[in-house]
Parts: C-alpha cells; sequence; structure tokens
C-alpha cells in the first residue's frame, strides 16, 4: 500500500524565500545544503535543481534586495524635482523597501564580504550609498538642507536610521504602522535649512 503523503511543489521563489528565512536564524556561513534541505522538506537534489549551490542562492537573495533599492533611484520622483524633494522620496521609498522585502534587505545587510558574492553585495550597497549622499550634496548646495551637518555623516545617519529598522520591525506588530513616513519626518525636520 502506497502512503499518501503530500510535497510541496518548490518554485526557484518559494524555495529562495525558504533559502533567506535560514539564512537569516543560522547565518550564510553557518548554513549548510543539508539545513536548507530539510528546511524546504525537499532533497538536495531537487535544491540543485534550481540552483548550483548556495553562493547562488545568497547571490539571487541580496540581489533581489538590490534590485529593489536601486529601482528606487530610477523612480520619476528621484530623477527630477528640486533635490530635497528627489532625496526625500528616496528615504521614504528606501523605508518601505526595506519593510516590503525585510527577509531580503536584513540577510543583504548582514554580508559581510567573506564570499565573491558577498563582496559583490557590498560594492553595490556602497554604490547605492553614494548615489544617496550626492543627491544630498546636491540638497545642501541648493540651500535645501542644512550646510553645518557633513554630508556623508548626515547619509551615514540617515541609512543608520532606516537600516536599524530590520532590528526591530515585526510585521503585525502594534504601533508599527507609518514607519517609513516617520523616517522621513524625523530625517527631514532635523535636515532642512531653516530660513
Amino acid at each position: 500500500m502506497a502512503e499518501n503523503t503530500t510535497r510541496t511543489a518548490y518554485t526557484a521563489d518559494t524555495l529562495l524565500a525558504v533559502t533567506v528565512g535560514v539564512f537569516n536564524e543560522r547565518g550564510y556561513d553557518g548554513t549548510s545544503m543539508e539545513d536548507l534541505s530539510r528546511a524546504a522538506g525537499i532533497s538536495k537534489s531537487s535544491i540543485y535543481h534550481h540552483v548550483r549551490g548556495k553562493e547562488e542562492l545568497l547571490r539571487l537573495a541580496v540581489g533581489r534586495a538590490l534590485d529593489a533599492l536601486f529601482g528606487i533611484l530610477d523612480e520619476p520622483a528621484a530623477v527630477s524635482g528640486r533635490p530635497v524633494d528627489r532625496l526625500e522620496h528616496v528615504v521614504r521609498r528606501t523605508a518601505e523597501v526595506l519593510l516590503a522585502e525585510l527577509p531580503y534587505v536584513t540577510l543583504l545587510l548582514r554580508v559581510r564580504g567573506n564570499t565573491a558574492t558577498e563582496l559583490w553585495a557590498l560594492d553595490r550597497r556602497r554604490d547605492f550609498d553614494h548615489r544617496v549622499a550626492e543627491l544630498l550634496r546636491a540638497a545642501v548646495a541648493a540651500g535645501e538642507l542644512r550646510s553645518d551637518v557633513e554630508p556623508r555623516l548626515a547619509t551615514r545617519l540617515l541609512f543608520g536610521m532606516i537600516n536599524s529598522i530590520v532590528e526591530w520591525y515585526r510585521p503585525g506588530s502594534k504601533g508599527t504602522d507609518g514607519v517609513a513616513e516617520a523616517v522621513a519626518q524625523l530625517a527631514f525636520d532635523g535636515l532642512r535649512a531653516r530660513p
């Protein structure tokens, strides 16, 4: 008599979601293909049907977060208008992307440069940070933001506030509505140039 078992059919996307959860829980270096196989409830050979290995899964996961972040820089509100308005849009949308892609951005923020993929991700993160810093400098030069706060410091403080969300935010938790708007208001109330 055949045993009646229901097996979840995995796609690359569903496998990636499970993988990101395990990477965030155990760390990339502390995760084996056996761990991923067990968490997904499929064999290692089934995983290899979708990807070449663990590092490819990491690249897909951090790539998803990076693509979402870089997509912000191409949005109409990020490319036209006053520099301060463009920067505020980027800051608000960065927080929104972090919330929407929380597990993926969390993983991105935890890479340390131990593999080729991690080095690639760190380089792309730095590029994103530099592009936002350039926008901040343009807003300072236009007299729209305070000139007494060094742009590199202001950029680091902005990203520090946004990136810290991964440490405390839990979807559906009481009092977490309006996070992106609160980030933008707090940041720009303090950064705007005073008449």
